[in-house]
């Protein structure tokens, strides 16, 4: 006789891992499918260089079902430097929003490894390689799902004329837990700290016009460094990469339907299968962790006669995603806009327009609180 499971969740990364903890420790049967994975494919994948800015909500969520990283994978930022291209300069600090700290890089490997072990430890979820049947299925697959393409739902896709480019690099002067930002001609650079408190490792996230993108991969490690170190003003001193680099293109999308049913029965998206926004604010797993906390909160607070199918939880759980991403969302792509546009009458207004922003006051106290998470929504506990 074939099982059932109260929840089937297409895609094993980050975002489905944790949402199949949460709805587990909710005493849901969970199906958490996975591609089967081959030797041969591990052995051959090159090295994660992926890291991200997590928000305290983010963090939140993690701690509460154990996968929290330690110090050393998971660098607290208490400073942030943003460098414009004309005279431009706003500054953060943990200290002026009354905090320990903005956020926190982590390193996703060993994020990964966490969720992993966690999930083989939790007798209620199972993993498995097929769509299994399930009251409700929620699509975690990421910007290209298959499952999304499969039962027709329409996505509204904005490329932008960039490319991001991701790499490690060793720094002559320790990061000192600060993130820098530097916009420069259309150029979108950031260096994020990592291996804790006095490393000297970033991670690089680069973003630039497709034909840059593909000079700067073809250079050679030390003058892609020397490039690296001009366009970050010299500021962490001399660079060394650390791996390979890894590039992408990069988009603003937003599912137009989160939740429906289909011949499988119910569904809803999260992760980036629902959203994808620009990397400059961050925010991109935040925003996926905080789908997992709305629909947690959704599912376990349920009436008991309701099941976690039902059209009318599901469309309670879109409503409230898809108003918090049409801020989060917008704002991210309208400061896109204004932040990469050289046109030298814009660039003055645009530089201005930052150091009157950090001079503010509640205007950036309030911009900084949203950005860390701190009044975001996290899942009840288990």
């Amino acid at each position: 006789m074939a099982k059932t499971f109260d929840i089937c969740i297409r895609g094993a990364g980050i975002v489905g891992r944790v949402l199949a903890l949460h709805l587990a420790g909710k005493q849901l049967r969970v199906a958490l499918m996975a591609p089967a994975s081959t030797a041969a494919a591990t052995e051959a994948a090159a090295p994660d260089i992926r890291a991200y800015a997590l928000n305290q909500a983010s963090r939140d969520a993690l701690e509460s079902v154990r996968c929290w990283p330690n110090a050393q994978h998971a660098t607290p930022v208490v400073a942030m430097q943003v460098v414009g291209d004309d005279g431009g300069h706003v500054g953060f600090s943990a200290a002026e929003q009354g905090c320990a700290a903005l956020n926190w890089i982590v390193d996703v490997p060993a994020l990964e490894e966490q969720l992993a072990q966690a999930v083989r430890f939790q007798p209620l979820i199972e993993i498995v390689h097929a769509p299994a049947a399930a009251t409700l299925t929620v699509v975690c697959e990421g910007k290209a799902s298959a499952t999304r393409e499969e039962w027709g739902v329409q996505t509204d896709v904005t490329p932008y004329p960039q490319w991001a480019i991701a790499c490690r690099v060793r720094t002559a002067r320790p990061h000192a837990q600060t993130a820098r930002q530097w916009f420069n001609q259309g150029d979108i650079l950031a260096f994020l700290p990592l291996e804790g408190e006095s490393g000297n490792l970033c991670a690089v996230v680069w973003s630039v016009t497709p034909e840059r993108a593909q000079k700067l991969l073809g250079l050679a490690h030390t003058e892609f460094c020397l490039a690296l170190e001009d366009a970050s003003q010299h500021a962490a001193g001399a660079l060394a990469l650390e791996g390979e680099r890894a590039s992408w293109p990069l988009q603003h999308a937003v599912a137009l339907r989160w939740s429906g049913t289909s011949a499988q029965g119910a569904w809803a998206l999260a992760g980036d299968a629902a959203h994808t926004v620009h990397p400059l604010a961050g925010q991109g797993l935040n925003l996926g962790l905080a789908d997992v906390a709305e629909l947690v909160q959704v599912l376990s607070t349920r009436p008991y006669w309701r099941s976690v199918g039902d059209p009318k939880l599901l469309r309670q759980y879109e409503r409230a995603r898809k108003a918090d991403f049409a801020m989060m969302g917008r704002a991210n792509d309208a400061l896109q806009q204004v932040l990469t546009r050289a046109h030298p009458a814009l660039q003055a207004v645009r530089n201005w327009g930052m150091n009157r922003f950090n001079h503010s006051g509640p205007i950036k106290h309030w911009v900084a609180s949203r950005a860390t998470g701190a009044s975001g929504k996290t899942p009840p506990r288990n």
